[in-house]
């Protein structure tokens, strides 16, 4: 009886073990699986952390919305600068809005000339480049002279072959305005108003006196 009772007691003893054995067995089987998933969605979640990284730093590459002057812009507004403190005699000359690159200047018909009392509106655009290529400086009124042609082109060394970045739009105005005194009629761009002012200075003079008065008051 004793031994009976005991035996029937071992029998619990070694199914019991085996009950658990079951659920640990499926427990671990499910785990990989999970975690393998879950590994999946935790390398998704962070390349996509790593893309919306990556993304600013492409950005940043970008122009902002308010980039730096250029050089020439710089060398601009230096000019605009001096001109406005200490500008040639009978010279004014200023940007016409917010473009830096595009002035207007006022010259005044130098006295004892033939464009005396008149008033001269040039236009003075500087590229980019500048100044390191010269403004380009245009009549906008109209004016008799050999160096000077109906569509306001100078014809002027320094604005040409013999520009220097030394230069100034300064020293550019000042010497228009000497041609303006002494014309050069040996480089002419307009060459009848040349041989004119050569072969008949009377009738020359009396020309440009009537456009100035005409055109420039």
């Amino acid at each position: 009886m004793p031994n009976n009772n005991r035996a029937s007691e071992s029998q619990p003893s070694g199914t019991t073990p085996s009950n658990p054995a079951a659920p640990s067995s499926s427990t671990t089987s499910s785990r990989p699986s999970s975690a393998g998933s879950g590994g999946r969605r935790g390398g998704h979640s962070s390349q996509e952390r790593g893309n919306r990284e990556v993304k600013p730093n492409h950005s940043m590459g970008k122009p902002g919305s308010k980039s730096p002057l250029s050089s020439s812009a710089k060398r601009i507004q230096k000019e605009l600068a001096e001109i406005t403190l200490d500008p040639p005699p009978n010279c004014s000359a200023g940007p016409k809005g917010d473009n830096i690159y595009e002035w207007v200047s006022t010259i005044l018909g130098p006295t004892g000339s033939v464009y005396e009392g008149g008033v001269f509106f040039l236009d003075i655009h500087f590229s980019p480049d500048y100044p390191f290529k010269p403004p380009k400086v245009t009549f906008r009124t109209r004016i008799y002279h050999c160096n000077i042609n109906s569509q306001g082109t100078i014809c002027l060394d320094i604005l040409k072959d013999n520009w220097s970045p030394a230069l100034t739009i300064g020293k550019v105005l000042l010497s228009i305005c000497s041609l303006l005194s002494d014309c050069n009629p040996e480089d002419p761009l307009v060459g009848s108003i040349a041989t004119q002012y050569l072969s008949n200075r009377e009738d020359h003079d009396r020309l440009a006196k009537q456009w100035t008065q005409r055109f420039a008051t």
